[in-house]
């Protein structure tokens, strides 16, 4: 019996997609929050995820990207009442593998779970804390705590440190931090990754330690 996921924040339409896709036999979960949707899917047992991009507490296209990032291959439908092409293409961008637009239909919203359901890979768990000593990366939580104690992390800071974490005692080069972060070309122009860097630097070390990140001259950084 497939399994599908629904993370929708609006009742009625939560309502309308559990009936649907229970009347042909799927077992529907259904989380309200963004972040009780991120709980959830991070189990790694669904079949397909069908997610409202815009959630009260926690952005659709975060999700999707954290799936992503951390190898789940889960597919996923984007639903959103944001219709212009530009959205539609952040969605597939971020990580979706389809985009329906609100109001929709129960019949269409059916067709395109049967087809992500054709191509679903199988199940995998993940990883969703990273430790490296003292420091924990909550992937679920998005929080970052170092000897149990929270640090106030800006989204791209985060996004650098579970780069560096993924990929601890490997020379990271600016191009690939740059490229995994930002998903874009590196401009060798750009002090980003410095700063960012530089600014991780004074939120996860403590002075007279070993640092937790060494520049490696003429290569890049290496985080651990």
């Amino acid at each position: 019996m497939p399994k599908i996921l629904t993370i929708e924040d609006d009742e009625l339409i939560a309502h309308d997609i559990v009936r649907t896709l229970s009347a042909s036999g799927f077992s529907v979960d259904v989380a309200r929050t963004g972040r009780e949707g991120m709980a959830k899917v991070m189990a790694g047992d669904y079949d397909v995820v069908t997610l409202d991009r815009m959630l009260p507490d926690l952005d659709g296209l975060t999700i999707v990207a954290t799936m992503r990032g951390v190898g789940m291959e889960t597919p996923v439908l984007v639903m959103s009442a944001m219709s212009d092409v530009d959205q539609r293409i952040q969605g597939l961008r971020a990580g979706g593998d389809d985009y329906l637009t609100k109001p929709f239909s129960p019949e269409e919203m059916f067709a395109r779970v049967e087809v992500l359901l054709r191509r679903r890979p199988r199940h995998t768990k993940v990883e969703t804390l990273l430790r490296n000593g003292a420091l924990e990366l909550d992937l679920v939580r998005r929080k970052v705590t170092y000897r149990q104690r929270e640090l106030d992390l800006q989204p791209t800071e985060f996004r650098v440190l579970e780069f560096m974490m993924r990929h601890a005692g490997q020379v990271l080069t600016r191009t690939m931090i740059f490229e995994a972060v930002w998903g874009c070309r590196f401009d060798p122009g750009t002090n980003l990754i410095d700063v960012h860097v530089g600014r991780l630097r004074k939120k996860v070390e403590t002075p007279g330690e070993r640092p937790l990140i060494r520049t490696i001259r003429g290569s890049g950084y290496l985080f651990g």
